[in-house]
């Protein structure tokens, strides 16, 4: 632990206003700012739209393909009392693509709303997908502090957990948004490339991708990869502890083809991560790498703060070509695996070169990863921002952000 940088977490603070939050998306995904940070510390701006512009030539860019799920379940007591359910991750089967294809019976953790309405007994709900009908019960089978676990059941074979859950349940919206989910948030707290089910937040950095920016910049030579890491409610956890080394980071499950990880090992291009998502995935694999050089197995497993205790002077490729070997020998083509990294100051980036992301919460470990990548002049970057009517947090404006090297 003694290689662990100590840092006040009180530092990373801001006053953000309520007004600075954008409260609802744009007309127009690509219509947002762009604030562009370079290696120089220079700051500018531009409309995300001209992203193209600013990023290295023949750049690869890395995006995180999740989708969100509706994971809010309501229900309501024969009392009346209203309940609701939220789905955190699946405990039985533990896979999350065995669980969404899961009939008549799965297990998820779970944050029950009201939980102390509900003292006992099962929940449940009549339930209309197309012109079947059946009843939703939801058993609390286990209550710890935080959380709960919870079996679902429904008596129609036919049907999913995706499809139910897809028919009745609820877009889980940012809770500082501080409104119910609309009609919008369904289509626009989404990005156009997300692809496999599991988050319960979206990876907003995304938001501002079109289907044509993304057209435009493969003709400019530009390489796109995906990569999967479902987005857990932990990302809205505020850093508590004085000491950022103190506060518990959530994990987050995450899913790698095999492709990805022989494109970004025989790119040549800089690689810009697009998402703080995206970039925790790419160094956890990097650290995962070092491990299995160092263990000669697989590792799939990264803990909080293991990055900073493994061996230091392992190249990014010698990590990546580690990862493929293992895979090829032991014909795996896509490597699942856990991250609970925490990227703070004094972190040194193994893999990316340049960052897209939205502006952060104040006391967040976004925000600390924020500041390894471009050190103190996150507030400066931050003050800029504010200044000049940039919109803050998941369907505000964008930053192009790249290490500071001056």
């Amino acid at each position: 632990m003694n290689a662990i940088p100590h840092i006040d977490a009180s530092l990373y603070d801001y006053e953000l206003p309520e007004a600075k939050i954008a409260k609802y998306p744009l007309p127009e995904r690509d219509k947002s700012k762009l604030l562009i940070y370079n290696a120089k510390g220079e700051i500018s701006e531009s409309v995300f739209s001209n992203i193209g512009q600013f990023l290295p030539e023949k750049s690869t860019l890395v995006f995180n393909n999740t989708k969100v799920i509706r994971a809010r379940l309501k229900f309501a007591k024969d009392t009346g009392a209203a309940i609701e359910i939220f789905c955190l991750e699946p405990l039985q089967p533990t896979d999350i693509q065995q669980a969404f294809a899961s009939k008549c019976t799965t297990v998820w953790k779970c944050i029950v709303g009201n939980s102390k309405k509900w003292k006992n007994g099962d929940l449940q709900k009549i339930v209309s997908i197309g012109d079947r009908k059946l009843t939703l019960t939801a058993t609390r089978t286990k209550a710890e502090r935080n959380s709960s676990e919870i079996r679902f059941a429904w008596n129609d074979a036919s049907i999913s957990f995706a499809e139910m859950i897809e028919n009745v349940g609820v877009t889980p919206i940012p809770p500082y948004l501080n409104r119910e989910t609309e009609a919008i948030d369904n289509e626009r707290y989404q990005t156009v490339y997300s692809l496999h089910k599991g988050s319960v937040a979206a990876p907003t950095a995304g938001l501002h991708f079109t289907n044509e920016i993304l057209n435009k910049l493969r003709l400019q030579g530009v390489d796109l990869v995906n990569l999967t890491l479902h987005v857990g409610a932990g990302t809205f956890k505020p850093v508590q502890t004085e000491n950022a080394e103190n506060h518990v980071m959530h994990t987050e499950h995450f899913v790698v083809e095999r492709e990805a990880i022989e494109r970004i090992l025989n790119t040549e291009n800089q690689i810009v991560a697009v998402g703080t998502t995206s970039v925790r995935t790419l160094e956890s694999l990097y650290w995962l790498g070092v491990k299995s050089l160092s263990s000669n197995k697989l590792s799939t497993e990264l803990l909080q703060w293991e990055a900073y205790d493994l061996p230091q002077n392992i190249t990014s490729n010698e990590a990546f070509a580690t990862l493929l070997e293992y895979m090829k020998l032991h014909k795996i083509n896509e490597l699942q695996g856990t991250t609970q990294i925490m990227i703070i100051p004094g972190y040194r980036f193994r893999v990316i070169d340049a960052l897209i992301t939205n502006f952060h919460q104040p006391h967040s470990t976004l925000l600390l990863l924020i500041g390894a990548l471009v050190g103190d002049d996150w507030r400066r970057i931050y003050n800029y921002a504010l200044d000049n009517n940039f919109r803050f947090l998941s369907y505000g404006d964008s930053s192009l952000l790249f290490p500071k090297n001056y």
